[in-house]
């Protein structure tokens, strides 16, 4: 079965949070709302970057939301809408293959979404 009739543009969400409780703020606003299908939380990460002409180092939260790419642009406004950074990061991320049984129902879960 080729998985691309069933699912033709999912794809992940790789988004970072200041806390936990960001990461579950912004995860249950993207579930309310049928943004994405399911959302992964990983704790305590070190993040290094730039900012404002400055290495800076920080802890963060990581989230991989599951989702279609016809709806990133939504959930990445709602994610800059509950979250606490000037400049979230927010991006997108091609799924190219996997389980289709997965694949459809990542699909059919989003298909409802509000909007």
């Amino acid at each position: 079965m080729d998985w691309e009739i069933i699912v033709a543009n999912p794809c992940i969400l790789y988004i970072t949070a200041s806390s936990g409780d960001e990461a579950e703020k912004i995860s249950h606003a993207l579930l309310e709302e049928r943004l994405v299908a399911c959302v992964n939380i990983l704790g305590n990460i070190t993040s290094h970057y730039w900012w404002k002409g400055e290495i800076q180092t920080g802890n963060e939260v990581l989230l991989i939301a599951k989702t279609m790419d016809t709806l990133v642009e939504r959930a990445v406004e709602k994610v800059k809408s509950v979250h606490s950074y000037e400049c979230p990061c927010i991006v997108s991320l091609p799924i190219s293959g996997g389980n289709p049984a997965f694949l459809t129902w990542l699909k059919e879960e989003t298909e409802n979404s509000a909007g």
